[in-house]
């Protein structure tokens, strides 16, 4: 009994050594599969990581991957126009689905709108997207003509001023033409001009910003409301505005070509000053004194006591642009940003002398870019091979399912119906008057 006992008692110590000696083999296999996981999941989070620092700094490669086969440009402008349709809300307006600025519809409709103005070139009283859009932007007129949301409401009021008078100025919608008065009195009060308090000698005067309010010159030691100052965009496209309308007073003109010559990398031609290339280049930049809103940064090392910036690809193609508007009677500065443009077009990239600190955001304002410039040289008719480039490039942007978004953000790209109205805009200039 005792050598049976013995056995069985020793068994079961083996037994229990084994069931011991298998656990700690489970706990090991466990910990090390811990391991691997955990290994893999950062691996994973690295290679996120490098990912989203190729995607920032070559937007070109991860583009490349993400698409099949790009359309040709014609057809990816019927998909995209196919696309845009169908982003429309029931009540005519275009909203986004990526930022709260942009879902009153106030903002996207005007240039949803116009993208399809210039790709369908409607006519007649027919039920129609395009006739849609420009029925809600005149409902945003009220029966006293002042525009609903005047008094700061409006995210973007310039830019949707300005594209709404193009759009309501279209012949097919003459039956909104009191609407467009409406929009085009609300665009002149936001010139910074003598009747806003502004004076000549100021930086900012004769242009338009991004101010919700009226932009009054603010009185000695009080504070300006937010983004009072001028800026090249919001003025080129208030210039276009004026020009779709038929507005024969130069005096707006005049005024603004006061701030446009102050965005130009271009000295007086006395002779006396030497400065290098950058500060002569030609080129336009965004706004004066603002090394953060001009995309290509400060020039540097400074080589003078004033400020200056690096010139750009669309601030140059709306400078160009914003110098015929005004009537610019000085050929040499028009040669000069007719130099700088045609030396420096570029299809694949937005060009322009950028600083070290914003190379990243360089493809930020591509979509912007292609519809600015396609329409600069249309217009100017530069000896140079563009369109066939540029057309291919943005049709190979296009996303396979027919819209258009820029993984950059800094300027709002990434929001589809931005990215997707520019793009047509580019294609429609690209094949022709």
């Amino acid at each position: 009994m005792t050598d049976r006992g013995t056995l069985i008692a020793g068994a079961g110590i083996v037994l229990a050594c084994l069931i011991a000696g298998v656990g700690f083999l489970f706990i090991r296999a466990d910990e090390a599969a811990r391991a691997r996981t955990e290994e893999a999941l950062q691996a994973e989070a690295m290679q996120r990581q490098a990912d989203a620092v190729a995607q920032r700094f070559d937007v070109n490669r991860k583009m490349d991957q993400q698409l099949t086969a790009a359309r040709q440009p014609i057809e990816a402008l019927a998909v995209g126009t196919s696309d845009l349709v169908n982003r429309q809300s029931p009540d005519g307006a275009w909203r986004s689905d990526t930022y709260a600025t942009f879902k009153s519809g106030t903002a996207l409709t005007p240039l949803a709108v116009i993208a399809l103005q210039r790709v369908l070139k409607p006519s007649g009283d027919g039920p129609s997207p395009i006739h849609g859009g420009c029925d809600f932007l005149a409902k945003l007129v009220k029966a006293d003509g002042i525009i609903e949301g005047a008094d700061g409401e409006i995210d973007y009021p310039v830019y949707t001023a300005a594209l709404t008078v193009v759009a309501l100025s279209h012949p097919s919608q003459a039956k909104h033409v009191k609407a467009r008065d409406a929009w085009l009195r609300f665009l002149l009060d936001r010139q910074l001009t003598e009747a806003n308090g502004w004076q000549p000698a100021d930086k900012p005067f004769g242009g338009w910003g991004y101010c919700r309010l009226v932009p009054k010159k603010p009185a000695p030691g009080t504070i300006a409301p937010p983004l009072v100052e001028s800026n090249l965009s919001a003025t080129v496209f208030a210039l276009e505005a004026l020009k779709a309308a038929g507005v024969k007073d130069r005096a707006p003109f005049e005024k603004a070509l006061t701030f446009v010559r102050r965005c130009q990398n271009f000295l007086p031609r006395d002779g006396g000053v030497m400065l290098p290339e950058a500060y002569d280049d030609g080129g336009f930049t965004f706004i004066y004194d603002d090394a953060v809103r001009n995309k290509a940064g400060a020039i540097l090392p400074r080589a003078s006591s004033r400020d200056a910036f690096n010139s750009y690809g669309s601030a140059t193609a709306d400078g160009l642009r914003a110098l015929r508007l005004c009537g610019e009677t000085d050929t040499d500065r028009i040669d000069a940003a007719r130099r700088w443009t045609q030396k420096n077009f570029r299809a694949v990239q937005h060009p322009g002398n950028y600083a070290a600190g914003t190379e990243a955001n360089r493809d930020a304002v591509y979509f912007y870019y292609a519809a600015s410039v396609a329409r600069t040289l249309r217009d100017e008719e530069l000896p140079i091979e563009w369109a066939d480039p540029l057309a291919k490039e943005v049709a190979r942007r296009q996303k396979p399912q027919g819209y258009w978004e820029n993984p950059l953000e800094l300027v709002r790209e990434n929001e589809p119906i931005v990215a997707t109205a520019n793009a047509l805009l580019a294609l429609e200039a690209c094949f022709g008057k």
